[in-house]
């Protein structure tokens, strides 16, 4: 079943998606396991969509099927599985960008993996991000741009962040279509991320957890 599930979200079919999900909830199955294969198959698009195999429409339709997957299990999760939260994050797409495909994913991976993340959406203003951070008091700010304007809202947010004094109490991570270490150095964040999976690699490892 794991293996159809994988492979039936890597193939982009909704309906064999939904159909497997059904049946392993019905089966009692832990919804953790679904969410697992789930980020497995999502590997597989992310691979498939860098090695050009599949484009944005694709990577657009993984993550509207994602989105029914997880509306099917999350009133499964039991709250055991959502009280062992890792730590807290701050995420959104930077101001003047509202490309979310990218973001939804690594906010999922970082949910499924055990972060309590708080998504302010797209085209979220500077300000926002400040306030959320003084709210939750969460250390791991993630910030995610696909266009290149957003790289100076990346750099302002940042700079925003600094001057609210902030700066040294969160760890910044960048991701999106065309982050490179030039570009974290300019915006300023400690680290970018060229994929969901680095994402978790990152917040895992800014939370002390092996």
């Amino acid at each position: 079943m794991a293996k159809d599930l994988v492979k039936a979200l890597a193939d982009l079919k909704e309906q064999e998606v939904i159909k497997i999900v059904e049946e392993r909830l019905k089966a009692k199955e832990d919804p953790l396991k679904i969410l697992e294969d789930a980020r497995k198959g999502m590997e597989v698009v992310g691979k498939r969509f860098a090695s050009s195999e599949y484009f944005i429409p694709d990577l657009v339709y993984s993550g509207e099927i994602l989105k029914s997957l997880t509306e099917m299990v999350k009133p499964k999760l039991t709250k055991e599985s959502e009280s062992k939260k890792l730590g807290k994050i701050v995420f959104g797409t930077v101001a003047g960008d509202i490309h979310d495909i990218g973001k939804d994913i690594v906010v999922f991976m970082l949910d499924v993996n055990g972060f309590e993340v708080h998504d302010l959406g797209v085209d979220v203003p500077v300000q926002k991000f400040v306030d959320k951070i003084k709210e939750t008091g969460a250390p791991i700010v993630g910030l995610s741009g696909f266009l290149t304007l957003a790289f100076d809202s990346m750099k302002q947010t940042v700079d925003t962040i600094k001057a609210a004094g902030l700066r040294d109490k969160v760890k910044v991570m960048i991701g999106g279509g065309q982050i490179t270490e030039e570009v974290r150095k300019y915006t300023g964040a400690d680290a970018y991320g060229k994929d969901a999976m680095a994402g978790v690699s990152l917040a895992k490892k800014w939370a002390g957890v092996k």
